[in-house]
């Protein structure tokens, strides 16, 4: 039985010896406390509540208010009080006779109390449950009450208050006697004689002091170490930065702080300070630039450069491509006007600007123009119709020569592709039994032309190599036309002038 004793007993000392060598942090406990008391976050326990300082006029009739624990006390302004903190009195109920109030006073005067001089007729302490009332005496009347409280009265002089020096009350630890002979609280942190270490914070107490750290910090150990507030979430909308005792947020680029320096907002850098050249467009956190057509960005992607589009394309325009800043344009040669913006087409001069004379007539070809004479007949031809000349049989030299000779023009582009069919010779004049060659008299001796019989009385001629301009070619395309026993023997021209063009349009 005593063994087992024993063994208990070794295993409660054991278990509390190993929860006080705990170390443990300081936390916050949130507790709930009694009326007339509140939680001191600090000193981690229930404070009283200074009524005094928060009932607005918490005293009439000229009484003076004395904060209690848990309540306060109204009391005549002449009243003196003391604290007494060391060891709680017996409570004289209020039935008690003035005789036994003194004796009462007499017991508490070495051990203190609170005295008071000048007692109204009652008194009442809400909350602390404290009821004084008195009757004119000739002597001090003292009465104890509840929480070491002990009221005295002065009858002599109700309104006086020593000043003897040498009458000295006794004041709990943490107060001291004030020039009005009344127990004040002591300063520790003004006055310097609290304890705490550098990193802390010295708190001013009713009677006493305590150390707390600095906001941010908390309690490890002996230690205040700082509080990351990064850690607990959620701060700070986007990034939080930790700092000794606080923190700060801070947003991502394009974003700014709200007002309530939390939150990040967007910032619209097209109206804050807009650095694109010509487009600016805001999106969430960020902005893009771009360009007017004709532009493109640089690679600095704020300005924009002019888009050379004759360089990035041969094909934009048929003779020349003009670039402009954000644009091109096309250009046409002389004798050609733009059609459809890039097109170029030629400009008939012979219908607008005709400088030919009244002999000549005005022949239009791709790029230009040319007069040739009305009456293209030399001797011994004359001129029969317009562009056709014939030698008159009456004549004898005309026996040896073609019958007639008819003039015509025609334009041709340059660098036409081969073989191409460019004009048709046909017979006017068809005889009975006769038969009709087609030949190229003259104008070929390069061989550029093939004249193809397409039937007994036509013919066509072909380009088979390919003509640059400007040029001009004449072509003599003969008819020969004989009967079928030979008998009857013809022959007709067709003077065809070739113009090439400078151009492939």
């Amino acid at each position: 039985m005593r063994f087992t004793m024993l063994k208990e007993l070794f295993l409660t000392m054991l278990i509390l010896a190993l929860v006080k060598s705990q170390d443990t942090e300081e936390t916050i406990t949130y507790t709930q406390c009694t009326d007339g008391y509140e939680w001191d976050p600090v000193r981690q326990q229930c404070k009283d509540i200074d009524e005094c300082d928060i009932v607005p006029d918490a005293c009439k009739g000229g009484m003076k208010c004395v904060n209690h624990y848990g309540g306060y006390l109204c009391l005549p302004k002449t009243a003196q009080i003391i604290v007494n903190n060391e060891q709680p009195q017996q409570e004289t109920p209020v039935s008690e006779n003035v005789g036994a109030a003194a004796n009462a006073a007499a017991a508490s005067g070495t051990a203190g109390g609170i005295a008071a001089s000048g007692m109204a007729t009652s008194g009442a302490m809400p909350g602390g449950g404290f009821v004084a009332s008195a009757t004119a005496v000739a002597g001090p009347e003292v009465q104890t009450g509840r929480n070491n409280f002990v009221i005295r009265r002065n009858p002599a002089d109700p309104q006086r208050i020593s000043s003897n020096p040498s009458h000295r009350i006794q004041c709990a630890t943490g107060y001291e006697q004030s020039e009005h002979n009344i127990c004040q609280d002591i300063d520790e942190c003004a006055a310097g004689t609290h304890n705490c270490r550098t990193d802390q914070v010295c708190i001013n107490l009713r009677g006493s002091f305590a150390c707390q750290c600095p906001p941010g910090y908390q309690k490890r150990g002996e230690q205040c170490v700082d509080i990351d507030e990064c850690t607990m979430p959620p701060f700070c909308h986007q990034r939080c930065v930790n700092t000794p005792g606080s923190f700060y947020c801070q947003c991502s680029p394009g974003f700014q702080l709200a007002a309530n320096n939390y939150t990040c907002v967007d910032i619209n850098e097209c109206d804050a300070s807009n650095q694109c050249a010509q487009q600016c467009y805001n999106i969430l956190g960020s902005y893009i630039c771009q360009c007017n057509q004709g532009y493109e960005l640089s690679s600095d992607r704020l300005n924009c450069e002019d888009i050379d589009e004759c360089r990035a394309s041969s094909y934009l325009c048929q003779y020349q491509c003009v670039n402009e800043p954000g644009k091109f344009s096309c250009m046409c040669p002389q004798g050609y006007q733009v059609v459809r913006s890039r097109t170029c087409q030629d400009i008939n001069e012979c219908e607008t600007t005709n400088e030919c004379r009244e002999d000549e007539m005005c022949w239009n070809y791709h790029g230009g123009f040319r007069c040739y004479p009305r009456n293209p007949c030399q001797d011994p031809y004359i001129l029969a119709s317009e562009n056709r000349c014939v030698c008159p049989v009456t004549n004898a030299v005309c026996r040896e020569l073609p019958q007639s000779i008819v003039y015509k023009y025609m334009s041709i582009r340059s660098d036409r592709s081969v073989p191409s069919d460019i004009f048709q010779i046909q017979a006017t004049t068809i005889y009975a039994n006769t038969i009709n060659t087609f030949l190229i008299k003259s104008g070929n001796e390069n061989g550029e032309f093939y004249l193809r019989q397409t039937s007994p009385v036509s013919a066509m001629l072909v380009l088979v190599k390919s003509l640059s301009g400007p040029r001009e070619y004449i072509v003599d395309l003969e008819m020969l036309t004989v009967n079928s026993i030979g008998t009857f023997r013809t022959s007709s021209v067709l003077r065809l002038t070739i113009i090439v063009g400078p151009f492939s349009f």
